[in-house]
């Protein structure tokens, strides 16, 4: 009993010393008991965080054996099939890692996997934010970060890929390198300069070995800490409901509740990405063998993050000019080059052009239902379109080998389906939003089916309409933001001056955007919801 009693002041002075010096108790005291919302799609987030820890992590114990060399060396390892083989020191101490080292293949495993799933998880992640409209005032700053932390991991997850230097990552090095050759003026210089002389050069896994376990992972984990802070700052975003306003989150507090299923969810992504280490093998290295400048790998494909690159270079013409003694790839620079550069800037951009089409300045803390927005939600479902069509098209050749189709017919049916597929994609799914818009407002005005026949006195079967349940009612009312909508401009005299173009365009976008979108109820539209459903349910005749 002494020696608790001794360790609980132990412990009482140690937190008396710390709060005096960093005011510890007050920050507790203000922000212990804020609440998250429980609903999953929020856990996406997580599970890109989490990945990262285990990205760290487990980067941590291989770089104690990784050797960023490409000097020559001769394997005389474990794995018999490369015995006296002259191979690089990258390459060889990745298969040392794999057979050798205690553990080493388990952990290189898992260090793939959550390399694919934190792309992965960062993609989702910033889909459920775009289609419910999560990137509004006031949070448009933690949207241009999470965009710039896609574009990061695609990069990092690259840079990963590609110090081992065997076959496959070899080949996407070589390619990597006729992208930066395609820059007109400059990219023979910067080729140069990057892999330090002629392809493949004596510098590059140095330079990027320093670029993946330094320089791109140290922005990262100041991003990551910025974004949570200001996710912090600002509350967390909900879906509408019964209690959930804008001014309140409903949701668990943060202790004890949303701290162990944090813990928790964190303990399942590493159980997750330990099984997929243990049973799923990937990127066996000695199975592809040292790179080498003369050969390639048959039906090469790589991580599926990049593959929408490989798709853009294999679909795109051969289109090339010879300009002032300079010759310019544009096949090659047009597609790798400008096509993700345009991408990620359109991405990160597009809060603001939404706050400048609709002319919304309200902060917005309640999450739109998609269908309550129908051309953001079909502008991202045409996108995501256009993402698969380049994805697929980059596996065309696998494509017309598994359906014994030409080649040549893969192509172009690619080619065609980057300009058709997400034009179709916009027209239907906008179609299905407005469509389950009306369905929700009969639903509210009707009610529901009850699946109970009644007969009329003159004869007449009709079915009997039972009154939504609250929460459902309050969810599945629309409000038209007719306030948002804006009247076409009417010049007297219709000069095709730049500002009158520009107000032209922007008056149209405005009415695409606003004319058919819905809002959540309003405050007194959830009090008049709320006295109705007050009352003694009923049913109505439909």
């Amino acid at each position: 009993m002494a020696v608790n009693r001794r360790a609980a002041s132990a412990v009482a002075r140690t937190e008396r010393a710390m709060d005096e010096r960093l005011g510890s108790a007050a920050f507790l005291r203000r922000n212990i008991r804020k609440a998250f919302p429980e609903h999953w799609s929020f856990l996406l987030g997580e599970i890109a965080l989490y990945c990262f820890v285990t990205l760290i992590l487990t980067g941590v114990f291989l770089t104690l054996f990784f050797k960023p060399s490409q000097a020559e060396t001769v394997y005389t390892g474990s794995y018999a099939f490369l015995h006296g083989e002259k191979v690089s020191e990258a390459y060889a101490s990745t298969v040392h890692i794999s057979f050798d080292v205690r553990g080493g293949l388990l952990v290189r495993q898992i260090h793939h996997w959550a390399a694919m799933l934190f792309v992965a998880a960062i993609c989702v992640h910033l889909m459920r934010i775009f289609f419910t409209g999560a990137f509004r005032k006031p949070r448009e700053i933690n949207w241009v970060i999470g965009t710039t932390l896609f574009a990061l991991a695609v990069a990092e997850g690259f840079a990963g890929y590609s110090l081992p230097d065997d076959l496959l990552s070899g080949t996407g090095l070589r390619i990597m390198q006729g992208i930066v050759l395609s820059i007109p003026l400059v990219g023979t210089y910067l080729s140069f300069f990057v892999f330090g002389g002629e392809f493949p050069g004596h510098d590059f896994i140095p330079r990027l070995f320093t670029v993946h376990v330094l320089l791109i992972p140290g922005i990262l984990l100041a991003l990551i800490s910025a974004h949570l802070m200001i996710v912090w700052h600002q509350k967390h975003t909900q879906w509408p409901g019964e209690r959930q306003t804008e001014q309140n989150v409903v949701g668990a507090p943060t202790y004890p509740k949303f701290l162990a299923h944090t813990i928790a969810f964190f303990l399942y992504v590493l159980g997750a990405l330990a099984l997929l280490g243990t049973f799923a093998q990937i990127n066996p290295i000695w199975m592809y063998g040292p790179y080498r400048p003369d050969a390639d790998t048959s039906g090469a494909q790589p991580d599926w993050y990049v593959g929408f690159l490989e798709g853009a270079l294999r679909i795109m013409p051969r289109i090339d000019w010879d300009f002032a003694g300079h010759s310019i790839a544009w096949n090659v620079f047009l597609p790798a080059a400008v096509l993700p550069l345009c991408f990620f800037t359109l991405i990160g951009l597009y809060p603001f052009f939404e706050r400048w089409v609709i002319g919304d300045s309200r902060p917005h803390h309640l999450c739109d239902r998609p269908r309550n927005a129908p051309t953001r939600t079909a502008l991202g479902v045409a996108a995501i379109t256009w993402y698969g069509n380049l994805w697929a098209a980059g596996g065309n050749d696998v494509l017309a080998e598994a359906f014994k189709v030409p080649l040549e017919y893969t192509t172009w049916f690619f080619r065609v389906g980057f300009f058709v597929f997400p034009v179709v994609a916009f027209a239907v799914t906008r179609r299905l939003c407005l469509s389950l818009q009306r369905s929700d407002a009969r639903k509210v005005t009707e009610g529901v089916e009850s699946g109970t026949i009644k007969r009329l006195p003159n004869g007449e079967y009709v079915e009997a309409h039972d009154r939504p349940e609250r929460e459902r009612a309050v969810v599945a009312r629309t409000v038209h933001p007719d306030d948002l909508v804006e009247a076409l401009p009417d010049h007297i005299i219709p000069l095709p001056t730049p500002r009158r173009i520009m107000a032209q365009v922007r008056s149209r976008l405005n009415r695409a955007y606003t004319k058919y979108a819905a809002e959540v109820p309003t405050p007194e539209e959830r009090r008049e919801l709320e006295e109705r459903d007050a009352s003694p349910a009923r049913s109505v005749a439909g």
